[in-house]
């Protein structure tokens, strides 16, 4: 685990300010794992213990969502020599564009970081309605809270982090009126999520 901090902190793929997440909440702390991926022997590494603890659930496709997910479903599929495939957006939907699931399929979800899990479930639905099983997920960050697990579960991850996020209208670093608020990810917000911009 400390290995994979350490890492990440070279990459400069751990960030601090005020930032909105995929899952519309907000936080002080962000990995940027686009930085990570700048360095292919770094991901490697960091996703070796990931793709070990995978080893044992005889898992048929690794499922990245685009953006994310893309370089880690890559390298998880590589390292258990498994097919690796990504889902992506047409008009905001999660969608299996351009590759199949067959019915019966074992798949694992790869992300890059897990705050909520809610983005993980559009990717769960384009599984299971190709016909595929959904094991559970696989990531490089575990930001999730006791308080609030993932809705699938996590069976492995390169490093559990217990970083603040709060709900919008909760943001104290929103009331301080210090930080600007800033998106970083790829995916579309919701109109609710846009307006706290």
């Amino acid at each position: 685990m400390s290995n994979a901090v350490e890492i990440l902190k070279e990459c400069e793929a751990f960030l601090e300010g005020h930032f909105l997440l995929s899952s519309g909440r907000h936080s002080s702390a962000y990995c940027q794992m686009a930085f990570l991926q700048q360095y292919p022997d770094k991901c490697a590494a960091v996703m070796a213990p990931v793709a070990e603890k995978l080893k044992e659930l005889n898992v048929d496709v690794v499922v990245g969502p685009a953006m994310g997910g893309i370089v880690y479903a890559y390298e998880l599929g590589r390292q258990l020599g498994k097919r690796a495939i990504f889902t992506e957006r047409v008009d905001n939907v999660m969608t299996l564009k351009r590759f199949a699931i067959h019915p019966g399929e074992r798949c694992i979800i790869a992300e890059d970081v897990v705050t909520t899990g809610i983005s993980s479930l559009e990717t769960k639905r384009v599984i299971e309605e190709a016909g595929g099983v959904c094991l559970g997920i696989a990531c490089v960050v575990d930001r999730t809270k006791a308080d609030a697990p993932s809705p699938i579960p996590i069976l492995a991850s390169a490093l559990k982090l217990d970083l603040p996020n709060y709900a919008p209208e909760a943001c104290p670093l929103c009331a301080e009126g210090k930080l600007p608020l800033v998106h970083l990810g790829s995916r579309k917000m919701k109109e609710q999520a846009k307006q706290t911009l």
